[in-house]
């Protein structure tokens, strides 16, 4: 049996020997499509190619891209488990022709692999065609030679394909393969064709033609192509299983779940089995990819999966985390394939778990609530909207959770009712989706982009430049002269960073013999154009003029030192903490460096400590700080760490520190550095704290910074040493000695207060007898509350028998203990008696036990009427 291993790798040797680049797949999160939340096809990464905004070094391409459809506009997660072929994760086999070749190659490359490489039958293939496209009949009948009823012509949208309502489109060609008459269904375009006897394995997208804002389309200068091929789909008919869930990537992890759980996997729960399975490779890939569970967005989709096959995993009979535990199985059959399982193995484990031990609190109260509200529902009522929203907001259960723990039930929700609920719970909002990848660019800026050629940043070598201003911007709107006011230029060359990868824009001025202008930041637009945020000092600024631009060449020495301590420290927190931390984030500025990492726990003081110590070394060790450019696959294979958030081109620039051959830290990078890490100074980690989930936050300081941190700091010491009258270095055991003595005073002071509360309690004028018990009632003026009761039970100790109250008018509030002797609670509660004596001094209520009680107010004026209250009662 062929492996779904050994047939991804046919299918991308067979393409690479026939002239196309493999291409690795692109992360399942986009950053080229604000309307896609996750990569859903292997033409993602290449979409600006086709649409001819961006040019690639090859022509021809191959790729295995990872794929993910749930949530967002494509969503298979309801399906998933239930029928034999949906998936929240699978991946795209795909081959691309940027104007290379077009239908001539496409088909005879598509019908040569299925027929030769694969060897599936002739006999066992159907096409399906745009109604038109006469090429593609033509190609399709001389390379094959299927029968007319075998190339069938589809009059409708599902074959002819649009990227948006501009832009490239064409005409699709679908190769079906026949699982036989003894599974329903038919052709494409027959009654039958919902059935699963014709399966689509492969689409072939023709890009002939361009559909234009005005409503027509034109013919394509380059057409292109785009093909897609489900690889679980082909492995399936190739080893002759009609489900996805029996080809033998699915049956080891099945296997891998049975053997966990010890049930059968094609017993009455085989859904689940294939639910943990599926859902187990999405998680797994999402997390390596970056995704993380939260309340919203990518992250809330995550959590989704994570909670239905952890639901599924609880039908099974587990009860305790388990999931976590499959991910060497999925490494076994995908870790060759797809590396980064296991390079993020430590952060995908922790992070599962976590979220196990998390929703495995509620899980079980959740199914119990649940099986309370529907026990009086027959199959075709509904769940109310309410209780959805309960499980929701109260035991975390999605909305799809619910839906699909009711499904074989035949129960649906009452989804206006949950909607309603959730609008009425204004902290907890719903949050849409509102588009992924890059920021959206102001329109303004395509304008600018189309009459201006990409800005030349001169910063790596540089702090000053002449430039020519090519465009002015001020209030929205592109104008070309500006007279006052704030403004933005773009020139054709800058020293001038733009703010971009955590590192913040550069500040400076702009001048020349018309004008001066002071540079208070940099911003990136569209990745190429540099827009100086400036503020007119004097004069008039023009476009087409030439100027000086000067960089505050202190403020950048200051961001460098930042940047650059951030790869010291990348690699730092990798060694103390594990090879799962991952850069998340940062803000590199002139007076702080703040840096995200994935952490599933706290940093401990020490586990700071020993990555200060390394980082330390490292700038002691002035290690030469070095940048080369080179392709990212270079890059990649000398070890250089990538941050998965960021886009990168063809070519990078990689920074190393230290020797090259054994350098401390190596990475891609396009900040700006130091020359060696010794112009750093020195490194401080002045904070650590949560900023998300397995999110954790450094705050550092770095250079001048650092030292006045630690100045003050040491200056603070100084003061309190000078304060106790001692030094630094006896300053720990003047402090302790100062708080032993502090302690035995407070001993003495209790001690003394309780002695002047008791009195001398045997004594007749301390002790009145109130119908025939003995009673002690005064105020203690100045003690804690918390002193009261310790006096009570010294006083009741001493008169043996009795009531005795005693009251502070500590911090002017009233307090008010009541004690009963053990003999009385039978007649007098000392509850009851408190309470009253607090309705007096204006508190509400009182609690204890029967024999001591205590309560408070706010009249320390009433304290004597609060006494004199207890004593009417025990009168």
């Amino acid at each position: 049996m062929t492996s779904v291993n050994q047939i991804r790798k046919t299918f991308l040797e067979y393409f690479a020997k026939n002239g196309h680049k493999v291409v690795p797949s692109s992360s399942l999160v986009p950053d080229n499509d604000p309307t896609l939340m996750f990569t859903n096809s292997g033409m993602v990464q290449f979409k600006n190619v086709l649409a001819g905004n961006e040019t690639r070094s090859y022509t021809r391409a191959t790729t295995a891209q990872k794929s993910v459809r749930a949530g967002g506009k494509h969503n298979d997660l309801d399906s998933v488990g239930y029928d034999v072929r949906h998936h929240t994760f699978f991946e795209m086999l795909g081959n691309f022709s940027f104007g290379d070749y077009f239908k001539e190659g496409a088909i005879p490359f598509a019908w040569e692999l299925l027929t030769k490489e694969f060897g599936l039958p002739k006999e066992k293939l159907a096409v399906t065609i745009y109604y038109n496209d006469e090429e593609a009949h033509d190609l399709w009948k001389k390379v094959s030679g299927l029968p007319e009823d075998r190339i069938i012509r589809i009059h409708s949208k599902d074959n002819f394909w649009q990227m948006g309502d501009t832009g490239p489109c064409g005409p699709c060609s679908e190769i079906f393969y026949d699982h036989g008459p003894e599974v329903w269904g038919g052709l494409p375009g027959t009654p039958e064709e919902d059935g699963d006897r014709y399966i689509e394995i492969w689409n072939l997208v023709f890009d002939q033609f361009e559909d234009l804002a005005d409503g027509s389309r034109i013919n394509l200068k380059r057409p292109s192509i785009d093909t897609g091929m489900g690889l679980e789909r082909i492995a399936a008919i190739l080893q002759g299983v009609h489900s996805n869930f029996d080809t033998d990537m699915f049956q080891h992890l099945v296997k891998a779940i049975a053997d966990m759980a010890n049930t059968d996997p094609e017993g009455p729960l085989k859904a689940s089995h294939n639910v943990i399975a599926d859902h187990l490779r999405s998680i797994s890939f999402l997390i390596a990819d970056g995704v993380l569970p939260s309340n919203e967005g990518r992250g809330y989709v995550l959590r989704r999966i994570m909670r239905r096959a952890m639901r599924h995993a609880y039908m099974l009979g587990v009860k305790e985390p388990m999931i976590y535990k499959l991910l060497p199985t999925l490494q076994k059959e995908m870790g060759e394939a797809y590396p980064e399982l296991y390079t993020r193995e430590n952060l995908i484990k922790e992070t599962i778990k976590i979220e196990e031990e998390r929703f495995g609190r509620t899980l079980d109260k959740g199914l119990k609530l649940l099986d309370e509200e529907i026990s009086h529902l027959g199959r075709g009522d509904k769940l109310s909207g309410e209780t959805a929203f309960k499980l929701y907001d109260t035991y975390g259960f999605p909305l799809d959770l619910t839906q699909d723990a009711l499904k074989n039930k035949n129960i649906e929700v009452d989804t206006q009712g949950f909607d309603a609920c959730m609008a009425r719970q204004k902290e907890e909002a719903r949050k849409n989706w509102a588009g992924s990848g890059d920021t959206a660019v102001e329109k303004i800026w395509y304008g600018v982009e189309d009459k201006v050629k990409p800005t030349e940043f001169l910063g790596y070598n540089t702090t000053k430049s002449n430039g020519e201003i090519v465009a002015l911007v001020q209030n929205n709107q592109e104008v070309n002269e500006v007279s006052a006011g704030i403004f933005e230029l773009v020139a054709n060359q800058t020293p001038f960073y733009g703010e971009c990868g955590g590192q913040v824009g550069d500040t400076g001025r702009i001048v020349s013999k018309d004008f001066s202008a002071k540079v208070i930041d940099t911003k990136r637009k569209l990745d190429k154009i540099f827009v100086h945020v400036c503020e007119l000092e004097k004069g008039i600024v023009k476009t087409g003029s030439c100027a000086e631009f000067e960089v505050n060449e202190e403020n950048r020495k200051r961001i460098c030192a930042n940047h650059s301590v951030t790869h010291l420290a990348h690699k730092a927190l990798k060694l103390i903490l594990g090879d799962h931390v991952a850069q998340k984030g940062s803000a590199v500025e002139a007076d702080r460096m703040r840096f995200d990492v994935s952490h599933p726990k706290q940093i401990t003081a020490e586990q700071l400590r020993q990555v200060e110590d390394i980082v330390n070394e490292q700038i002691r060790r002035d290690l030469p700080v070095t940048t080369v450019i080179m392709s990212k696959d270079e890059a990649v294979k000398l070890g250089a760490m990538a941050l998965f958030d960021e886009k990168y081109g063809e070519d990078v620039r990689v920074v190393t520190m230290g020797d090259e051959e054994k350098p401390f830290s190596r990475e891609l990078c396009g900040g700006t550095h130091v020359c060696s890490t010794g112009n750093i100074g020195y490194f401080h980690i002045v904070g650590e704290s949560a900023v998300a989930a397995g999110v954790r936050r450094l705050e550092c300081l770095t250079g001048v910074g650092a030292d006045n941190y630690v100045r003050d700091t040491e200056n603070k010491l100084h003061n309190i040493a000078a304060t106790l009258k001692t030094n630094i270095n006896d300053l720990q055991n003047r402090l302790n000695s100062l708080l032993e003595e502090r302690k035995k005073q407070e001993q003495e002071i209790f001690n003394l207060k309780k002695s002047l509360a008791a009195g001398n309690a045997s004594a007749k004028d301390e002790v009145e007898t109130i119908n025939g018990t003995k009673f002690v009632g005064k105020l203690v003026s100045g003690a804690h509350p918390k002193e009261l009761k310790a006096f009570v039970d010294d006083i009741i100790q001493n008169i043996g028998s009795g009531i005795v109250v005693l009251c502070s008018d500590k911090d002017e509030k009233a307090s008010v203990v009541v004690g009963v002797s053990k003999d009385l609670t039978a007649r007098y509660n000392a509850v009851d008696l408190v309470r009253a004596a607090s309705a007096v001094v204006g508190g509400q209520g009182g609690g204890g036990r029967p024999d001591m009680a205590q309560a408070g107010g706010s009249d320390t004026s009433k304290i004597n009427n609060a006494i004199d209250t207890i004593k009417k009662m025990i009168a």
